[in-house]
C-alpha cells in the first residue's frame, strides 16, 4: 500500500501581529532615496502642491508613488502594502490625500512638470558623478558618444480619458514618444530621459515630436554635456532611431546641433542596375556581433556612392546591411538573392561599417526598456485628466530610473544583477520577506539568511549606506 503525497505541504495558516515584511526588499529603494536627499528636494521643488501645515510632504507622497510603482503596483490604492509596514516605509498617506495632490497637479502642470524635470536633472547629475568610472557623461567621447534612443509606442486604455484617440493597429489610447539612454554592453541598461505624451492618433514619424522630446531630453544631461558658457557639445551625443525619425527635418535640427544620429532608412524604388549591384557581394565586407565577432551570413557596405542623397545635412551616408531572409519573410524588390537588405544613415565620424551597423543594431536594447517602462507604471494611466496622467508618466520614469540608477552607481561593476529586468527585481530581491525587530533604542530588520539573494540585498544596503555618507560630504565618486 502506498501513501499518497500532495504536492506542496498543507500547512494550517492563522493570524498573527508580529511585525512581519511582505515587501522587506524594497528597503534598498527606500535606503537609496534617503542617501539622494530626495525629501529635502521635493520640498525644494513641490511644496506649493501640498498646504503648510499638511503632515505628508511632497516628498514622502511621491517618493511612496515611486517605490509602488517599482514593486509593481497599478494604481494609487496599491499603496497600501506600504502602509502595512509603517516601521519601514513610514506614515503612507492616504488615497484622498494623494488625490488632493493629484488635483493640484491637475491645476498646475506646467510647474509640476518644470519641478519633476529639474528634480530629475539634479539627481542624475550627482549619480553619474558618483558612478566614477562608469559615469555616462565621462565615458562620452566623439568616438564613442552617448547614445539617446528616441522610439514612440502604444498605450491602449479600456475607459474614456481625456486627450485618448483610436490608434492605427485598431486600439484607443496614447502614443507616447520616449527618449532614453543607452548605458552601452556591460554598464547596466540605461535609462529614461523623457516621455512625451501624445494622443494616439500621433504618428511616429512626426519631425516635431522628435525634437520636441530631444530637446527635455537634453536638457537632462548632466554639466558635462555643456561647454563653460553653456553651450551643447553635441559630439559627444549620438540620436538614434529607426526609420520614423528619418527625415530631413528631424536630421537637419540634429546638424544644427553638432549631434551625431544613426537613423534606419526606407530603400528608395529599386531598379534592375541597383539590384544587381547588391546581389554581387563582392564589394561588401562581413558584419560582425555585439562583441565584435564576424558573422559568415551578413555583409555591410558604406552605399554613399552609388545611392545618392539628395538634400539631407553634409556629411550624411548611407550603409547597407544583407542577412538572410527570416523563416516566413516576404521577400522586396532588394531580397531577390534570399538575402533582407536594410539600410541606416549616419553622419558620425567613424568610418568602420561594421561597428557602425552593430552599433544602430544594438537599437533593439531601447525595446526592453520600453517595455520596462510600461511594467513600471506607463502601461496603465489611473485618471481621467490629461495633466495628471502626463505626471503619472513622469513618476514611472523615476520608478525605472532608480532601479537603473541603483544598477549603474550601487552595484559594482560587471555583477549579474546589473542587467535584470523589473520583473526579476521584484521577484528575487523586492518580494523578499523580512521581521521587524526592536532593541537597544533601534528599529532593525532581519531578512531570510536562506533566500537566493540575501547576500545581493544586504550588499547593496551597506553599499547606499557608504554612499549616503559619501552625499553628506559631497564626495561624490568615492
Amino acid at each position: 500500500m502506498h501513501n499518497s503525497t500532495a504536492v506542496f505541504p498543507a500547512v494550517p495558516a492563522s493570524l498573527t501581529g508580529q511585525a512581519l515584511v511582505s515587501h522587506a526588499g524594497l528597503g534598498v529603494i527606500t535606503g537609496f532615496l534617503k542617501a539622494l536627499g530626495f525629501r529635502k528636494l521635493c520640498e525644494d521643488r513641490f511644496s506649493q502642491f501640498v498646504p503648510a501645515t499638511a503632515v505628508h510632504r511632497p516628498g514622502r507622497i511621491l517618493g511612496s508613488l515611486a517605490v509602488m510603482l517599482a514593486a509593481g503596483g497599478e494604481q494609487v490604492s496599491d499603496v497600501d502594502q506600504l502602509r502595512a509596514a509603517p516601521a519601514l516605509f513610514g506614515p503612507v498617506a492616504s488615497e484622498a490625500t494623494i488625490s488632493r495632490f493629484m488635483a493640484r497637479v491637475k491645476d498646475q502642470p506646467e510647474a509640476f512638470a518644470y519641478g519633476f524635470a529639474t528634480m530629475q536633472r539634479t539627481l542624475r547629475s550627482k549619480i553619474w558623478e558618483a558612478a566614477g568610472k562608469r559615469n555616462p557623461a565621462r565615458r562620452a567621447t566623439a568616438a564613442d558618444p552617448l547614445v539617446i534612443d528616441i522610439d514612440a509606442s502604444l498605450v491602449h486604455v479600456h475607459s474614456e480619458k481625456e486627450n485618448t484617440a483610436g490608434t492605427y493597429k485598431g486600439g484607443y489610447g496614447f502614443s507616447p514618444m520616449i527618449a532614453m539612454v543607452d548605458y552601452g554592453a556591460g554598464n547596466g541598461t540605461g535609462e529614461v530621459l523623457a516621455v512625451l505624451m501624445r494622443p494616439g492618433t500621433k504618428g511616429a514619424n512626426s519631425a516635431r515630436d522628435h525634437i520636441e522630446v530631444l530637446t527635455r531630453a537634453l536638457a537632462q544631461l548632466p554639466d558635462g554635456f555643456y561647454d563653460v558658457d553653456g553651450n551643447l557639445v553635441g559630439e559627444k551625443i549620438l540620436v538614434r532611431t529607426d526609420s520614423a525619425g528619418a527625415s530631413r527635418e528631424f536630421l537637419d535640427h540634429l546638424h544644427s546641433l553638432g549631434i551625431q544620429f544613426s537613423t534606419s532608412f526606407a530603400l528608395p524604388v529599386a531598379n534592375e542596375r541597383l539590384i544587381g549591384w547588391i546581389n554581387e557581394k563582392k564589394y561588401w565586407e562581413p558584419a560582425t556581433d555585439q562583441h565584435g565577432n564576424e558573422r559568415r551570413d551578413a555583409w555591410v557596405i558604406d552605399a554613399s556612392k552609388v545611392l545618392n542623397l539628395k538634400n539631407y545635412p553634409p556629411g550624411t551616408r548611407i550603409h547597407l546591411r544583407a542577412e538572410p531572409l527570416h523563416p516566413g519573410a516576404k521577400a522586396s524588390l532588394f531580397d531577390t538573392d534570399g538575402n533582407r537588405v536594410t539600410a541606416f544613415l549616419t553622419n558620425a565620424p567613424r568610418y568602420n561599417v561594421a561597428f557602425l551597423d552593430a552599433r544602430h543594431r544594438a537599437r533593439g536594447r531601447c525595446e526592453n526598456r520600453i517595455k520596462t517602462l510600461k511594467n513600471t507604471g506607463l502601461g496603465k494611466f489611473p485618471y481621467f485628466s490629461y495633466a495628471v496622467n502626463e505626471a503619472w508618466a513622469n513618476l514611472a520614469m523615476f520608478a525605472m530610473n532608480l532601479l537603473s540608477w541603483i544598477q549603474l552607481a550601487v552595484l559594482p561593476s560587471g555583477h549579474a544583477a546589473g542587467v535584470w529586468d523589473v520583473k526579476r527585481w521584484r521577484y528575487r530581491v523586492f518580494s523578499m520577506a523580512g521581521k521587524l525587530v526592536r532593541g537597544g533604542r533601534q528599529t532593525r530588520l532581519l531578512l531570510a539568511a536562506a533566500a537566493p539573494e540575501a547576500e545581493l540585498a544586504m550588499d547593496l544596503h551597506r553599499r547606499i549606506a557608504r554612499a549616503h555618507q559619501h552625499f553628506r560630504h559631497g564626495n561624490l565618486a568615492a
